[in-house]
């Protein structure tokens, strides 16, 4: 993160390096257990919440996890969401929604594919959609419920 600039001589002046453009993506923003955020948080990177937030958090494209003890009263949007902790707010997903058994969710849930696991609470709707440009079609043979 920090260069030495050794040309004057000197050795112990540091410097900022900027992150460059062609560097792969998968960089991944912490916010941690003693961290409380009231307000807006706006993402364009991959996101991990191990504190409390209230407001917005918002990471169109990329992924966002709440770990378990993680406290959340918030609209979630993002590409993924893996939910660990305790959620107040809506969820919408571009991709995924993964609610872990140690979770507890009280809002809707909006997804093309949505995972809970057993032992998960989970209070409110689920919305599934199909991702654009896939049929919905019934295959042939397939039983329908009347």
């Amino acid at each position: 993160m920090w260069n030495r600039d050794e040309r004057d001589g000197e050795g112990a002046r540091l410097e900022p390096v900027s992150r460059q453009a062609d560097e792969p993506r998968g960089a991944r923003t912490c916010i941690g257990p003693a961290v409380v955020i009231k307000g807006a948080v706006i993402s364009t990177e991959d996101l991990v919440i191990d504190g409390c937030v209230e407001g917005t958090i918002e990471l169109s494209g990329h992924c966002l996890t709440v770990s378990e003890g993680a406290s959340i009263k918030a609209e979630l949007v993002g590409r993924i969401i893996t939910i660990g902790g305790a959620v107040t707010g809506n969820i919408a997903a571009s991709e995924k929604v993964a609610i872990r058994a140690t979770a507890s969710v009280d809002g809707d849930i909006r997804a093309p594919r949505v995972a809970v696991s057993e032992g998960s609470i989970v209070r409110g709707r689920i919305e599934t959609e199909r991702p654009e440009g896939t049929s919905a079609e019934i295959e042939e043979g397939f039983p329908l419920a009347v």
